[in-house]
C-alpha cells in the first residue's frame, strides 16, 4: 500500500476528516483552511509521541489513537480554548493494515468525544512516532495562561490524581491488580479525557491554568515562575481515586500524584470568590493549595510544615 491510498483509506475517508465548524478545507490540498470570527484567537499546539519513550512499543493501536489525540487536545483544555481541528504527522516502521484500521478507529473514536475534525498531515516510514498538532479557538485577550496568577487565589485541580502513573506497572506488565482496580488505573492511562469543557468554564474565573502531564509539583512550577509567585500544595488535600490507594498504597499513590504526571487534569488559580460556584457546576474540582507571595512550589505536611518534595517531574533531557 503506497503513501497516498494509506492516508485515503484509513484517515480521509474517516468521519471526523470530513469537515466541520471552522474547516473551510480540510484534507486533499496543499493547506487546510480553517475559519475564526471577529474578536478569536486561534490557539495551536503540537505533542510528539515516540515508541518506547512515550508508550510501549508493543502497545494496542486503538488505545495508541485514542490515548495520542487526547494527549494533545488537553492543551486546549488549558488555554480554555474550544476545540477546532488537528492535523497528524505518522512515521511508521511497516504500513501493517491491522495495526493501521485498530489506530484509525481509536483516533476517530477521541476526534468525536473532542469536537476536533482532522484536516491534513503527513506519513512517513521510519521508527513508530506521532506528532499531532490541535487548533481551537478562543475569544481575544480570554484565553487562560500561566502568568495570572496572584496571592490569595486558591490552587485547584480538575479531578483526582495520579491514576496514570499508578498504571504504569500495569501498562508494562510488571503487575496485575483485580480486574476493577486494573480497569479502571489502565482506562486513565490510555482514555484520558481531556478537561474541554472546564477549560471554557475556567474563561474569565481562574487567573491561570495549565494540564498536568509532567507531574504536578513541576508543572505548577511552571505557574509559579510565570506568574512570580509561591504555590503552596496541601499533601492532606491532594484527590486519590480508590483504586489507586488500593493499588498502591496511600504513601505511593501521593509520589504518583505529586510527581507521576500523565494526568491531563487541568491545575489553575482560582480566586475564592469563584469557588462555590464552580464546585456546584464541577463537583470533582478540589482545592489543593493556594498562592501566596514569594517563589517556587512548596509542599506542606498535614500541621501546615513545609516538607521535602519528592522527585520532580518527567524531562526529556
Amino acid at each position: 500500500m503506497g503513501e497516498f491510498e494509506l492516508i485515503r483509506h484509513y484517515f480521509a475517508t474517516a468521519p471526523c476528516a470530513q469537515g466541520g465548524d471552522g474547516v473551510v478545507c480540510g484534507i486533499g490540498d496543499d493547506c487546510a483552511l480553517l475559519a475564526l470570527v471577529a474578536g478569536e484567537q486561534l490557539a495551536v499546539s503540537t505533542d510528539t509521541l515516540v515508541a518506547g519513550v512515550h508508550f510501549p512499543e508493543s502497545c494496542d493501536a486503538f488505545l495508541l489513537g485514542q490515548r495520542a489525540l487526547a494527549v494533545a487536545a488537553s492543551d486546549l483544555a488549558a488555554m480554555g480554548a474550544a476545540p477546532l481541528a488537528f492535523t497528524l504527522a505518522l512515521t511508521l516502521p511497516v504500513a501493517d493494515d491491522a495495526w493501521l484500521a485498530a489506530f484509525a478507529r481509536g483516533l476517530q473514536q477521541m476526534a468525536g468525544l473532542c469536537s476536533l475534525a482532522l484536516v491534513g498531515g503527513d506519513t512517513t516510514r521510519g521508527p513508530l512516532s506521532l506528532t499531532l498538532s490541535v487548533f481551537g479557538r478562543v475569544s481575544a485577550g480570554l484565553a487562560l495562561r500561566r502568568d495570572g496568577a496572584r496571592p490569595g487565589d486558591l490552587l485547584c485541580v480538575g479531578g483526582e490524581l495520579g491514576d496514570a502513573a499508578g498504571a504504569l506497572p500495569l501498562v508494562l506488565g510488571q503487575r496485575d491488580a483485580q480486574d476493577g482496580i486494573r480497569e479502571a488505573l489502565l482506562a486513565r492511562y490510555w482514555s484520558p479525557q481531556p478537561q474541554l469543557a472546564l477549560g471554557q468554564a475556567l474563561l474569565g474565573r481562574a487567573t491561570s491554568a495549565l494540564d498536568i502531564s509532567d507531574g504536578l509539583l513541576a508543572d505548577c512550577g511552571h505557574i509559579a515562575r510565570a506568574s512570580q509567585v509561591e504555590l503552596q500544595v496541601e499533601l492532606e488535600r491532594l484527590p486519590l481515586s480508590a483504586a489507586l490507594l488500593a493499588f498502591a498504597g496511600r504513601e505511593q499513590a501521593q509520589l504518583c500524584a505529586l510527581g507521576g504526571g500523565d494526568d491531563y487534569r487541568l491545575a489553575f488559580t482560582l480566586p475564592p470568590q469563584h469557588l462555590a460556584a464552580l464546585q456546584i457546576e464541577w463537583p470533582d474540582v478540589r482545592v489543593i493549595g493556594r498562592v501566596v507571595a514569594g517563589a517556587g512550589v512548596t509542599l506542606l505536611d498535614a500541621a501546615g510544615q513545609s516538607v521535602e518534595p519528592p522527585r520532580g517531574g518527567y524531562q526529556h533531557f
